[in-house]
């Protein structure tokens, strides 16, 4: 169930209280009128009704978040020099995830947005789970002599990552999730640039500090960490708004003033 966010379409509501009676004729209730006529309801609900179409876009999105967020755990054990600054590989990756979320919020609504945050970090914990199991499990001693006893080494540091990865990203992406719910409801259609540059603005940098700190602490020298952080910082930056046009990819849950029927 979902919470129809529109007025009936040619009635001019902005700036006053106006009466909202849905199609179904099953419900009504006064709501307040918010930018260009649009209505947020304080109660009332109804079901949501995608096209074939935005629920392709929204498994499409989806995927794509899911992979783009376990590529980055796994690659995150290589540190590579960019520009002379200490970058985690995953970093490639990773920074579209933000995006991504923001294109299946626009699509799905908050519930679903904070469902595949959630549901990724699950995914997250079995891919590290499957990498100790392989890591863990004794080699075929035919197979030692092929780089089999390194496979431990270069997975292991997976786990830490991985933890640092669920943690930052729940904690960041729920509240990238908050910031553009209420960019939403302030500005409802316009300015959809927005939604996307002012959530990242506030997850971006929280992600990069807590993503850093708990999984490279104690490994590598302060200043190095201190390096991954601020080219986290930057990099995710311009990726997301070099990505920004995605969001216009795909329209709201509701493209007219109507609510669904």
């Amino acid at each position: 169930m979902t919470r129809a966010r529109y007025a009936p379409a040619g009635r001019k509501t902005t700036g006053r209280w106006a009466r909202v009676t849905y199609p179904d004729g099953m419900r009504s209730a006064t709501r307040r009128a918010g930018p260009r006529g649009l209505v947020e309801p304080l109660d009332a609900t109804v079901p949501a009704q995608l096209t074939e179409r935005a629920v392709m876009a929204l498994m499409v999105a989806g995927g794509a978040y899911v992979a783009a967020s376990l590529m980055a755990n796994v690659m995150s054990v290589r540190i590579l020099s960019l520009g002379g600054w200490a970058v985690d590989a995953g970093t490639l990756t990773y920074p579209l995830t933000f995006t991504l979320r923001d294109v299946v919020h626009k699509v799905g609504g908050t519930a679903v947005a904070r469902t595949t945050v959630v549901a990724t970090a699950g995914f997250n914990v079995m891919l590290a789970l499957g990498l100790w199991a392989a890591a863990a499990l004794p080699g075929d001693p035919a197979t030692v002599g092929a780089g089999q006893s390194e496979f431990g080494n270069v997975l292991n540091p997976v786990l830490r990552i991985t933890a640092a990865s669920i943690i930052a990203q729940v904690i960041a992406e729920l509240v990238d999730t908050e910031v553009y719910r209420a960019w939403v409801a302030r500005y409802g259609v316009q300015y959809q640039w927005g939604r996307v540059l002012s959530s990242n603005a506030v997850s971006v940098p929280l992600d990069s500090v807590i993503f850093a700190v708990i999984a490279f602490a104690g490994r590598l020298p302060a200043s190095v960490v201190w390096s991954i952080i601020v080219a986290n910082i930057v990099i995710k930056g311009l990726t997301a708004v070099a990505s920004t046009p995605l969001i216009y990819t795909v329209k709201d849950r509701w493209v007219d003033r109507t609510p669904p029927t």
